[in-house]
């Protein structure tokens, strides 16, 4: 029998989400600043490749990393290369053996090459520095765990934009006795002296680097199988057989996820709880908090964060926003198709609970002069007003899509979409293409109307849910 999700749990998921929201904006303020307006970090290069070693000292709180940043240059002339470098304080920057000129400025590293270099040429930059991270990085000693939270370059020399993707060779050094997850498949772990143990991951799909992370702690584990790899679960607080509980829809998301987006999910997925955090996605994995996965216990039809982090593997991910003004592609699709899993999983009572919830949060929008439109010039700075346009604005305009153009034309429409642009940037103009072209409709008006303005009156009346094609689970 399907159980709508009740009212308490819509409040606390919108309550999560939201401060996920400001977590995540503050952390891509400073880059969004710099990739809309003054000319972003890495402007003038593309990253194909880091290596990075990170030693984390949890007692300590700090950090030492090497990272090595394969990169060829786009234009002829380029001599100084800059990279977003956070808090992080630079001991040495080299190329082959030789010491560059560097200078640190603000956030970002400035590095000197020898001579100007020409467009396609190719050079390997090494980098040391150190850290005190007073965000990016959690360390939490009394559960002897570590784990990084949304701000990549607080804690590796990266480029930041979110249209930058590079692959990754990752190893992480920690306390003997530890389980880790990162990005990418393990390809080695290595008992270290001084009781310590080196973990190596291998990233080869080139990935933005705001999915880049890994967590560490005195785990328990279970695993499951998913569709196309295993599923592993972690937590130092629930043991295996309350982890599998938490978890046990993992597999069946993934299963509708691929199916909506017309491409399987292949590999393994992590799913780990942490001391706290209020969600994220990385990639191959997810982090959630130990309270959360204590409320999934307690009440397994809130699980929707579980799909809206999953949903991220795909549309976030995958399929990337190529500046954080186009942050609704990642955030608004994530939080829509969270949605529409709950109603394939509950029912479409459970759907129709977010419906309703978006299009209070849009009226309040409205009724308070806050609304905007879905594309935004600059997201320096947002306020939680601008937020909730992306979260839940952005998804309630994906439901009034989906019942503007009826489940089969939407849903042809998704796939196409994510099919076109997996492994890609966009933004909203591509969206708007790949609908129109699977429909065989002009949405200049829908997207007018709903995407590119805002309006300052309530909606007139209250949307009535499609049911979905597929039967509950």
């Amino acid at each position: 029998m399907h159980q709508p999700l009740n009212q308490s749990g819509v409040s606390s998921l919108r309550r999560r989400i939201a401060t996920a929201a400001l977590a995540l904006a503050c952390c891509c303020a400073a880059g969004s600043a710099l990739a809309q307006g003054a000319a972003r970090a890495g402007a003038n290069l593309d990253v194909l490749h880091y290596t990075a070693r990170i030693e984390p000292d949890i007692g300590a709180k700090s950090l030492r990393g090497q990272v090595s940043i394969r990169l060829a240059l786009r234009s002829d002339g380029a001599q100084q290369l800059e990279f977003d470098a956070g808090d992080l304080d630079i001991e040495r920057v080299g190329e082959r053996g030789q010491a560059l000129n560097f200078e640190k400025v603000e956030q970002r590293l400035r590095v000197r090459l020898p001579k100007p270099g020409a467009a396609g040429e190719r050079h390997e930059i090494d980098i040391a520095y150190r850290g005190t991270p007073r965000h990016g990085l959690e360390f939490h000693p009394e559960r002897g765990e570590v784990y990084t939270i949304f701000s990549t370059s607080q804690w590796l020399v990266c480029i930041d934009a979110p249209s930058e993707r590079a692959s990754l060779d990752l190893t992480l050094t920690v306390p003997s006795g530890l389980k880790a997850v990162g990005n990418g498949r393990l390809v080695a772990k290595s008992a270290l002296g001084g009781r310590r143990d080196s973990y190596r991951w291998r990233q080869d799909m080139a990935m933005p680097s705001y999915v880049y992370g890994f967590a560490a702690g005195r785990y328990a584990e279970a695993g499951a199988t998913g569709e196309n790899g295993a599923l592993r679960f972690l937590s130092a607080d629930l043991q295996a057989a309350q982890l599998r509980r938490v978890f046990a829809d993992s597999a069946d998301m993934m299963r509708f996820f691929g199916r909506r987006a017309g491409i399987r999910y292949r590999g393994d997925y992590t799913q780990a709880l942490v001391a706290k955090t209020v969600g994220q996605e990385l990639d191959g994995f997810s982090l959630m908090s130990e309270a959360y996965g204590r409320e999934v216990l307690e009440k397994p039809e809130n699980e929707s964060l579980i799909a809206h982090e999953l949903a991220h593997q795909w549309w976030g991910n995958m399929v990337t926003s190529r500046d954080w003004g186009h942050f609704w592609l990642n955030e608004g699709f994530a939080n829509f198709m969270a949605a529409a899993y709950m109603q394939h999983r509950f029912g479409d009572a459970a759907y129709r609970e977010r419906v309703d919830a978006w299009k209070r949060r849009v009226d309040k929008l409205r009724e308070s002069g806050k609304d905007h439109a879905l594309v935004y010039a600059s997201w320096n700075k947002p306020s939680a007003d601008d937020r909730a346009v992306v979260y839940q604005k952005g998804a309630y305009v994906l439901h009034m899509l989906r019942e503007e153009l009826g489940e089969r034309a939407f849903w042809r429409g998704i796939r196409a979409y994510t099919r076109a642009y997996y492994g890609h940037s966009v933004v909203t103009a591509d969206f708007r293409a790949a609908m129109e072209r699977a429909s065989g409709r002009d949405l200049g008006g829908f997207f007018a109307r709903w995407v590119e303005s805002a309006e300052n009156v309530p909606l007139k009346a209250e949307a009535t849910p499609v049911k979905a094609d597929v039967p509950a689970k």
